[in-house]
């Protein structure tokens, strides 16, 4: 009787464990959860899988929230000695609708509307430039 008595506190215990993994794992907090109304523009990644991946974005945000700018960039991809570069527009000035890798990642009239750009380099160093072309 016993046996059985820990036979199903057992099975309780494993059902409840997986449960609480299966919330926690589906519950991670992500750009969703970020305040400032981010919304990506444009994508580019290159198509190399076997050397460095470069990963750059155009994103639009409400205000200028430098700490979620940064949580922001946090949150997108990056590869293990790849590059991820995202620029942040204010939502309702001109920004670029096609970004592209080299020297200019947009066409130059944009520059004036960057508000920050958050670069992950390839050893995994992370920076967010205020007012990159001012």
């Amino acid at each position: 009787m016993a046996g059985k008595k820990l036979k199903y506190i057992l099975i309780i215990v494993f059902v409840l464990m997986i449960g609480w993994f299966l919330k926690d794992s589906l519950s991670q907090p992500g750009v969703q959860d970020l305040t400032g109304g981010f919304e990506e523009l444009a994508l580019y990644r290159n198509e190399n899988n076997t050397g460095p991946v470069k990963r750059i974005y155009a994103v639009t945000v409400a205000d200028t929230l430098w700490d979620q700018m940064q949580q922001y960039g946090d949150f997108m991809p990056h590869t293990k000695y790849g590059t991820t570069t995202v620029y942040f527009f204010r939502k309702g000035q001109p920004a670029p609708e096609k970004v592209y890798p080299g020297e200019a990642n947009f066409d130059a009239q944009f520059q004036g509307n960057v508000l920050a750009v958050y670069e992950k380099d390839a050893m995994g160093q992370v920076s967010l430039v205020k007012w990159p072309f001012k």
